[in-house]
């Protein structure tokens, strides 16, 4: 099976993590801007962060065969930082309209203060003005009504449910979300948020329409195979195969490809790998290791170099 992996901060993981992806089946990724955990307190920062997203993850995740996409946000931790936020709000637009972005993201509430407010209306009027879609981040605490408000505030602001996908959502949100028509994202973590077997269980009552599973992978305590693991588990529970593949790959492509930058070629039609490529003069390769030649245009075997 393929898998996407919707929602992964790659640029804390390392280069084993995109090469167990890959063998777990993971075909692309979707990089959230998101906090770095240490605060950034200058605009450049944060453009810098941006920039890196958009370019060198890009090309590191393309060295082993995984398509990496974005989402450009201002994260609602940080939009309480007034400065920093209104700094950032005006190069946003520098940012939305490049190649590989999917969605505005991820946005919303955490502590749900007037600030955060504030911000994710603004960033959800940018979302509506360049026809992108949104990624919702619901906040850790008071989730349920966190989620309520978030989605007021879409109505609020007309943007259609089907271009918004509310994610961290748990036992508690999932109907509501559902059943005012968005996407529902599942982030699977070890022993928080939504481990494989709850994420099991909701799809046994739920079944896979508009449900989304993703690794939200990051510089802590998590698991970039997420995804690949849930898949696993809900086949030998007996769910349907085209119910997983709904649910760990396709639902996935359809709601992030409205944006126009996502499109399943992407990885069927591959671009060649050559670890031997440089980006601004540096290539993932570390102590004389050989690198992995690929000709994704010829099946030859005779013809691929792949050394391990």
């Amino acid at each position: 099976m393929m898998f996407i992996d919707p929602h992964a901060h790659m640029i804390s993981r390392v280069t084993d993590d995109y090469e167990a992806m890959a063998a777990s089946g993971v075909v692309a990724v979707i990089e959230p801007a998101f906090w770095l955990g240490q605060p950034r307190t200058h605009v450049g920062t944060y453009i810098d962060y941006l920039s890196s997203i958009l370019g060198f993850e890009r090309f590191r995740a393309a060295q082993f065969g995984i398509r990496h996409y974005c989402t450009i946000g201002l994260n609602s931790k940080e939009a309480n930082n007034e400065p920093l936020a209104e700094a950032v709000m005006d190069i946003l637009p520098q940012f939305v309209l490049k190649e590989g972005v999917v969605a505005i993201g991820e946005i919303g509430y955490d502590e749900q203060t007037e600030l955060e407010d504030r911000y994710f209306r603004l960033q959800l009027d940018l979302a509506k003005e360049v026809d992108l879609p949104v990624m919702i981040h619901t906040p850790h605490r008071d989730k349920k009504r966190g989620t309520t408000r978030s989605m007021d505030v879409c109505e609020e602001h007309g943007i259609d449910p089907s271009m918004v996908i509310v994610d961290h959502n748990n036992e508690e949100t999932v109907r509501e979300v559902l059943d005012r028509g968005y996407w529902a994202a599942f982030s699977i973590y070890p022993s928080t948020k939504m481990g494989n077997a709850r994420m099991v269980d909701i799809l046994l009552e739920y079944g896979g329409e508009r449900i989304i599973v993703d690794s939200a992978c990051d510089w802590g305590i998590s698991d970039p195979l997420g995804v690949a693991k849930t898949a696993q588990l809900a086949l030998e529970k007996g769910i349907p195969k085209e119910q997983v593949e709904l649910v760990c790959y396709r639902n996935a492509l359809n709601a992030y490809g409205q944006s126009g930058q996502m499109n399943e070629s992407d990885w069927l039609d591959p671009p060649s790998i050559d670890q031997r490529t440089l980006f601004e003069g540096n290539s993932i390769l570390r102590g004389g290791r050989e690198p992995v030649i690929k000709n994704a245009t010829n099946d030859d075997t005779n013809t691929d170099l792949l050394i391990e």
